[in-house]
C-alpha cells in the first residue's frame, strides 16, 4: 500500500507539473499574441501618422508654391506699375518741355536789360549779384507789373576772354543763376518761366583788347519775351 502511495505521488507531481507547463506555455502564447497585437496596432498608427504627415507636407508644399507664385506676380505687377508711372512722368516731362519750347518760340522780344561791369554791376571773376544789378532788376520787374503779360524770361551769362573756356562758361552760368534766384526769391516769378544759359566768352559785344571792352563783355542779359 505504501509503495503504491510513493508511486502515485510522482505521478501526481508530474501531472501537476505537466499541467503547470501547459498553462505557462498557453500564458506565454497569449501574452506574446497580445504584444504582437499591440505592436501591429502601434505600427499601423505610426504608418497612418506618417501618411498624414506626408499629405500635410504635400499641402504645405502646394501652399508655398502658390505663395511664391503670388509674390512673383505681385513683384511683376509692381514693376509694371513703376514702369508705367515712369513712362507717364517721362511723357509728361517731354510734353511740358515741348510746350515750353513752342510757347517760347512763339513769343517776341519786348525788351532787354543788360547788367554789365562797365555800368557798375558784375566785377571781374565775381558771381555775386551786386546792389546796382538788383536795382536794375527791380526797375525791370516794376515795368513788367505795369503791363502784365504772359511773359518768359531768358537770362544769358557772358564773360570776357581772360582765362579758359570752361571756367568762363561756369562763371557766366553762375551769374545768370544768381539773377534767376533773385527773381524767384524776391518776386516769386515761376521757375518754369525762366531759362538760363551761359555763352562764356563766345559772344563779346566789345573788343577784349581793352579794359573797357572786357568790362562790357562781363555781363548778364535779361530778355523779356511776351
Amino acid at each position: 500500500m505504501f509503495w503504491k502511495f510513493l508511486v502515485a505521488v510522482p505521478i501526481a507531481v508530474l501531472a501537476v507539473g505537466g499541467s503547470t507547463a501547459c498553462a505557462t506555455k498557453k500564458f506565454v502564447r497569449t501574452s506574446v499574441g497580445e504584444v504582437n497585437d499591440k505592436v501591429d496596432s502601434q505600427g499601423r498608427a505610426i504608418e497612418e501618422t506618417q501618411e498624414r504627415t506626408r499629405r500635410n507636407e504635400g499641402r504645405i508644399g502646394e501652399v508655398d508654391e502658390k505663395a511664391q507664385a503670388a509674390a512673383q506676380s505681385a513683384q511683376t505687377a509692381n514693376a509694371a506699375a513703376a514702369a508705367a508711372r515712369a513712362a507717364a512722368d517721362s511723357v509728361g516731362t517731354e510734353a511740358n518741355a515741348k510746350f515750353d519750347s513752342i510757347d517760347k518760340a512763339s513769343k517776341r522780344l519786348v525788351y532787354e536789360v543788360v547788367l554789365s561791369e562797365d555800368q557798375g554791376n558784375f566785377k571781374f571773376g565775381k558771381t555775386t549779384l551786386p546792389g546796382e544789378a538788383r536795382q536794375k532788376i527791380d526797375e525791370m520787374v516794376s515795368t513788367m507789373k505795369q503791363d502784365p503779360k504772359n511773359i518768359y524770361l531768358e537770362i544769358e551769362g557772358h564773360t570776357d576772354n581772360v582765362g579758359d573756356k570752361v571756367t568762363n562758361e561756369k562763371i557766366g552760368l553762375a551769374r545768370a543763376e544768381a539773377v534767376k534766384r533773385y527773381l524767384y526769391e524776391q518776386y516769386q516769378i515761376p521757375l518754369h518761366k525762366i531759362s538760363v544759359i551761359s555763352y562764356g566768352m563766345e559772344k563779346p559785344v566789345a573788343p577784349n583788347k581793352t579794359k573797357a571792352g572786357r568790362a562790357q563783355n562781363r555781363r548778364v542779359v535779361i530778355k523779356v519775351l511776351a
